[in-house]
């Protein structure tokens, strides 16, 4: 890869670190990665145009270099790739940087390709693949065959209660901001200003996803909760978006993104032991947050949840 990138960019590196297919590497002072350009071609452009906006509102996200071609991917073993230099990697942000950078950068009227927000459709079609995955090649995972239908059904609850959400309310005037397609905890700046992860969807999607990533980083419970009425304390949301906010705290993205890592063979199947050890203390965490969201708004009760 050191050739590569000699070739490509003129860099001469010295020292490079490959991790989970990411490329480190530090040059004239200023730390570099190379990665795989995990996105379709045709959000390429929009991804662009976010960056430069960023800029614009004065937020540094990482800087997408173009090689000598003048591109911005680079073809390695047909596979491309995309390099970025960044600024303070353990620099991390809170619920309210969140708030801050996410309300700077907003979609309004205009389309892009980096628009999501069809949750529902996304989750059931997920689910199903899951299913069918399960059947054909989960058969020797002993902790999924026994989590996964708990899982399932509170995926199967958080879709009907999106469904349920668009039919009572509708989403016009809901604040559509710069999202990310994960959110991690500690909320670190090379994740969270990584373009790679850029979208545009509802501003709760964020808050929702760094709660329970806070949740299952074995933080103390009443820490998340805090958060979350920070969040509900400073932010003045539509019906709309309090309920999909509730939405998106029920539906278990920890439980299947690490499925997900698991099926691919890049994470052991124990490191689910820890996550749904906590499955009694997310109970509680979901029907504390369903408490603190109705002191905002009249939003549907779960009843095998509250009760």
């Amino acid at each position: 890869m050191k050739e590569t990138i000699k070739y490509y960019y003129n860099i001469d590196v010295q020292n490079i670190e490959e991790k989970d297919g990411k490329y480190f590497f530090r040059y004239q002072n200023q730390d570099f990665f190379f990665v795989f350009f995990n996105r379709n071609l045709d959000e390429l452009d929009d991804i662009l145009k976010c960056c430069t906006n960023m800029r614009e509102k004065g937020i540094v996200a990482h800087n997408i270099i173009v090689n000598i071609n003048g591109e911005v991917l680079t073809k390695v073993n047909n596979y491309n790739y995309i390099l970025m230099s960044v600024n303070k990697f353990s620099e991390e942000y809170d619920i309210f940087d969140i708030v801050n950078i996410s309300n700077k950068l907003t979609l309004n009227n205009q389309s892009s390709r980096l628009y999501r927000n069809n949750w529902s459709l996304l989750w059931s079609e997920k689910m199903d693949y899951f299913e069918y995955q399960i059947r054909e090649l989960g058969l020797e995972k002993k902790i999924i065959q026994e989590s996964f239908s708990y899982y399932l059904g509170l995926a199967e609850n958080a879709i009907s209660y999106v469904n349920n959400t668009n039919l009572k309310y509708s989403p016009i005037n809901s604040l559509i901001t710069l999202s990310h397609r994960r959110i991690f905890y500690p909320n670190y700046k090379i994740n969270f200003l990584n373009p790679l992860s850029f979208i545009f969807d509802l501003e709760v999607r964020d808050i929702a996803e760094y709660l329970k990533a806070m949740f299952f980083s074995n933080q103390n419970d009443e820490d998340v909760l805090e958060e979350l009425k920070c969040f509900l304390q400073i932010k003045k949301l539509t019906p709309y978006e309090y309920s999909m906010l509730f939405a998106r705290l029920l539906y278990p993205s920890y439980y299947f993104d690490l499925y997900d890592a698991i099926m691919n063979h890049d994470e052991s199947e124990e490191k689910l032991i820890s996550i749904i050890a906590k499955v009694d203390d997310f109970e509680l965490f979901l029907k504390e947050a369903y408490l603190e969201i109705s002191k905002y708004a009249s939003i549907d009760k779960i009843n095998w949840l509250i009760n």
